[in-house]
């Protein structure tokens, strides 16, 4: 099976949409029913809803801006940045911050997503032709 340049950029682009929309339903939970998000994270604890519903608000923009980036550009950078960026936030407050078993899971599939992303759109953008 051979995986031509174009089904590169297809699956690209579906993979892009695909966790822009992931982040969508994670910014909606935290802006429309914050209590109930934080506390199907594990959370005991749940602070006024400001500080969730601005998260939630954060993620419609990171979500707009992988889309818009893509669109315009072919590229996931920013996706890859604040993937990365979550990635070692997320873990980083796991091993040192006693946080409930949602961040740790939240670190592992934005890690991964970030790598699948970057994967992806490299070989999207500089097609190498694989399969035999």
């Amino acid at each position: 099976m051979t995986i031509t340049a174009e089904t590169w950029k297809k699956l690209d682009r579906w993979l892009v949409v695909l966790i822009a929309l992931h982040t969508f339903v994670v910014g909606a939970g935290l802006l429309l029913v914050p209590e109930w998000a934080l506390s199907f994270g594990g959370w005991e604890s749940i602070p006024a809803p400001f500080f969730p519903r601005q998260a939630g608000i954060f993620h419609f923009i990171l979500g707009i801006g992988y889309l818009a980036e893509h669109r315009k550009l072919g590229t996931v950078a920013l996706l890859v940045m604040a993937k990365t960026f979550a990635v070692v936030f997320l873990l980083g407050t796991a091993v040192f911050g006693g946080a409930p078993w949602f961040v740790p899971f939240a670190g592992v599939i934005d890690g991964a997503m970030a790598l699948v992303a970057l994967l992806v759109n490299r070989h999207a953008t500089h097609p190498v032709e694989v399969g035999g």
